[in-house]
This record gives structure tokens, sequence and C-alpha cells, in this order.
């Protein structure tokens, strides 16, 4: 709400119209940078990021009438629909929405020469390991910058996540290694950049969160790591993959650690939609393949050979037993958040991108991409 309160009062006392419609949207707890405008049936939105605004909802008239009150006080450029934000471009295709970093993946692959690469088919090398042994890396500033990049690529490339968590590992000392595995990331977004993230209407009554991890994955330090996939409906909203910030003593406190991450972001996204006007009514559901965090997540007979698991872990128990979570199991073969925690073969790297709704491009849009910023 501050950045209505700092507009408002730049506004004399004879602007009153203008002050009222400005001060009907309320900040959201779970993002400070979002505002909503909640009026019985009416719902809109407001993202604000710096000089950069989206502003949607179901109201045309009422959109059309802020707009003009807020070019009234400031000097707006109202490029319609949305078509670019922040490096991603959004194509419309016959419902459904789908992300695309195409122009911003072409700028990456100028900057570190690697525009006429031969593209592969994964990103990460499933045989390879990452260690602090080697040469230096030629250019240390420009690995940093690339990798940095990376980073922001995965907005809509969730198949790179757990490859560029590798080498930001090595920002501090990068070596030749690293080099080339990032290399190889850019190698597979050269073969990728038609593809994006799509998003489909969806009426959906609970939230569902796929969580794995893999137990003392890293040969230097032997902290393991986690990944989860948070989807709405059939949308992936959510994704992670991260080194966990201690050393787990079993694979049973790992994938208890990461079920833990996973439940903090589903009820942050919980909360967020239920500001946003779209509670969800059934109790969410959390999938793993490790059984022993399954007992552990509802049996508390189990939590007396776990006391070392830090004691904020164990509000998931909490929230099974109010009823607003429910974690199943799932065989490894259908979990997704695999993609997270290791690099996977070829073939169950595509499956696992199909199920994440990472689609192709279709070419009559891909003429249509402008690279302009709000």
């Amino acid at each position: 709400m501050a950045i209505f309160k700092r507009l408002c009062t730049c506004l004399s006392p004879l602007d009153s119209s203008i002050h009222n419609i400005l001060i009907i949207f309320q900040s959201c707890y779970t993002d400070f940078s979002l505002f909503v405008r909640n009026r019985g049936s009416t719902l809109t939105y407001l993202l604000v990021y710096v000089d950069n605004v989206i502003i949607t909802g179901n109201d045309s008239n009422f959109i059309s009438n802020y707009t003009a009150t807020l070019d009234f006080v400031f000097s707006l450029k109202d490029l319609g629909k949305l078509s670019f934000f922040l490096g991603i471009e959004v194509l419309h295709h016959h419902g459904p929405l789908l992300l695309s970093q195409s122009s911003y993946i072409k700028d990456i692959l100028h900057r570190s020469h690697l525009q006429d690469a031969k593209p592969l088919r994964t990103p990460a090398d499933s045989t390879a390991t990452l260690t602090r042994d080697g040469p230096s890396a030629p250019d240390a500033t420009l690995y940093r910058s690339i990798v940095g990049a990376l980073q922001y690529t995965t907005i809509t490339h969730p198949d790179i996540s757990y490859a560029v968590n590798r080498v930001c590992q090595f920002m501090h000392d990068p070596r030749l290694y690293h080099w080339s595995a990032g290399k190889r990331i850019l190698c597979y977004l050269k073969g990728t950049m038609h593809l994006g993230l799509q998003f489909f209407p969806s009426s959906y009554q609970s939230l569902q969160a796929y969580y794995d991890a893999k137990w003392a994955a890293d040969i230097i330090d032997r902290r393991s790591h986690h990944g989860y996939a948070i989807f709405v409906g059939d949308n992936l909203v959510i994704r992670s993959s991260r080194k966990q910030t201690v050393v787990a003593r079993s694979s049973t406190e790992a994938e208890y650690r990461a079920v833990g991450f996973a439940t903090g972001e589903v009820t942050w996204l919980k909360n967020l939609l239920f500001e946003l006007g779209v509670p969800c009514s059934k109790p969410h559901v959390l999938l793993c393949d490790n059984q022993s965090a399954l007992y552990m997540c509802a049996n508390p007979v189990f939590h007396n050979r776990s006391k070392h698991i830090e004691i904020n872990y164990h509000f998931v128990r909490e929230k099974v037993e109010q009823g607003l979570l429910i974690v199943c199991y799932v065989p490894t073969q259908d979990q997704f958040a695999d993609i997270f925690t290791k690099a996977l073969g070829s073939s169950l790297f595509i499956h696992v991108l199909d199920k994440f709704n990472v689609r192709t491009l279709p070419l009559s849009l891909m003429g249509d991409i402008k690279d302009k910023q709000l």
C-alpha cells in the first residue's frame, strides 16, 4: 500500500476523485508488489515492478477508467494486451498462455559467443560430477554474468533448474570444468528456444506438489539436494532446485527436510490465492517416493528417532493433523521432482517436460514476438 500512499501525498485537495480511485487497492501480505481490488464478483489485480505495471481483471470498464486516472497523474504508455514483461514474452494461443524467453536466450548466447553452437538434448551430463579441482575458468566475470542470466531463464525453462543450481555453487571460484558445464546448458537452450511454458484455464480445488531429495548428493560437503514442483490444476507455478544447508544423517531426514520446504511454499501459495479471491476448497496433496518420510509426517512415534531434525520441520505433521495437507506415496517413475535433484537421461527428461506443460511455440506466434519492455 506504500506506493499508493506516496502517490496520494502528491495530489492536491481538489483531486479527491483521483485520491479515491487510487486507494481502493489492497496490498497483498504474501507479495507486497501485488495489489488487489475485490468488489463482490469484480476482481482487479495490479502488479508493480519499479516502473513496469500489469493490470488485469474481469471489469474492463474499471480498468480503462483506472488507467486513464493514472495517466492523468503520471505519463503512462499503455501497450495494450500483455505481450512482453521483464524479458518474458507472453503469447496468447486459443485460450492457453505461453511464456517464452527466446529473445532473452538469444542475447545470452550472443554474449557467450555460442550463437552457432551445436544443440544438445539435455542440460546436464548424468555421468559427470562438479568439483573444485582443475584450472581456473578463462573469464570468471563472464561466467558469473552468464550463470546469473541463466538463473532468470529458469522462469520459463524449469528443465534447466538443476543444472543451473549446480553451476551457481561455484560462482566464487569458477573452474574450466564449471564453464564447460555452463556451456552445455547454453547448448541445450540453443536447441530449445522454441519451447515455452504453457498455462491453461483451470478450475482447481487443491494444490498438488511433488517433492524429492537426493541424499548426500554433493561429493564436496555431502549435503543433500532437494527439489519440488507445485501445480495449480495442471499448471506448474512453483518449482525449486537447491542444496540443503545442513548435512542430513539419513535419506529419510533429507526427504523430510524437502517436505518441510515444499509445505512452506504450498502454505504461501494458498495464502496468495486466498488474497486473489480464489481460495482452495480441499486439502493440498504432497507426493513423495520415500515411505519413511510419509510415516514421519503422520506418526509421532517415529519422531523419537529423529530429534536431531530441526523442530520447525515438524509443522508438516501439524498440517496433516489439521486436515490441511495430505502426504501420499508416488512411484519413483512418476516422481516429476526428480528433474530438480539429478541429471536425467534424455527419454525420462522429455517425459517430465511434457508433464510440466513445456510446449513448442506455434510458428504463427513466433513471428509476432516483439522485443519491447513495458
